[in-house]
């Protein structure tokens, strides 16, 4: 279960850096692109406190963060899953919690730990989107070039 979590994780960060990279090298300015990769960023960081019983960290889920505070997110959010994911044996564990409205619920942290991963990609797939029909040229981010890339077989 760790080399899957480890494996899914590292490409969660590759793919948020390459969404970051995208953002910062075009001076992209869309409004709902930086909102839904602030959201993505803080959900992550959100979530890991909720799971390591932690105070909520200084994030809000739906601010837009400046670039500059987009990459420390990144940046923050992967050394902090990884670094869990590292120490962590238990991942069958139920994680009892209210959600950001109050609503009660138990779920497996390793179900968590999935979902916020396809939260990722359900969020980077809707930020290129809306790069593409503002005239930005969005990135790959597919699970399967991540691992062509790791591999050595990507053809840029």
């Amino acid at each position: 279960m760790k080399e899957y979590f480890v494996k899914l994780y590292k490409y969660n960060e590759w793919a948020n850096l390459r969404v970051l990279g995208a953002l910062e090298k075009q001076r992209v300015t869309d409004e709902k692109a930086l909102s839904l990769f602030s959201h993505l960023l803080s959900a992550q960081l959100l979530w890991l406190h909720r799971i390591k019983d932690l105070p909520p960290p200084d994030v809000q889920l739906w601010k837009t963060y400046p670039l500059e505070r987009m990459r420390e997110l990144v940046v923050e959010g992967a050394a902090r899953w990884n670094e869990f994911i590292e120490t962590t044996e238990q991942f069958d564990r139920t994680l009892k919690y209210k959600n950001y409205v109050g609503d009660y619920y138990e779920n497996k942290v390793e179900h968590i730990m999935i979902h916020l991963v396809n939260h990722g990609t359900y969020h980077r797939g809707q930020i290129a989107l809306q790069m593409r029909q503002k005239g930005y040229e969005p990135v790959n981010t597919d699970f399967i070039t991540y691992d062509r890339v790791v591999t050595g077989q990507w053809k840029d």
